[in-house]
């Protein structure tokens, strides 16, 4: 059975992307994190809906979009999809995005 865990850093992304809309429309903020939430969950059906990241250096890690915001994920073979982030499309991905065990 298909799961989707989000990690702690994804929901720290989420709630830091609330936080900001927040400051101008909490309506707005609740309506872009449920957006995002709802796009993961699609994940559960289409786990290959996204693109490859990085497909030489991170083979099995995809974007799916949802606005102007790139969730990173990664499905695994028994199901299970990991969140591993959600950046804004201006954001570097290369600078905050660094998978477990590399470090430049």
């Amino acid at each position: 059975m298909a799961r989707l865990i989000w990690t702690e850093e994804s929901r720290r992304w989420l709630r830091d992307i609330h936080k900001y809309i927040s400051r101008d429309s909490p309506e707005a903020a609740r309506k872009v994190v449920r957006g995002i939430y709802d796009r993961a969950h699609l994940l559960l059906e289409f786990p290959e809906m996204g693109h490859q990241y990085q497909p030489r250096k991170f083979p099995r890690v995809r974007i799916l979009l949802y606005g102007r915001y790139r969730i990173l994920y990664l499905p695994e073979q028994d199901g299970t999809i990991y969140i591993l982030g959600v950046f804004h499309g201006a954001l570097e991905l290369k600078r905050h995005f660094k998978p477990k065990g590399e470090r430049s």
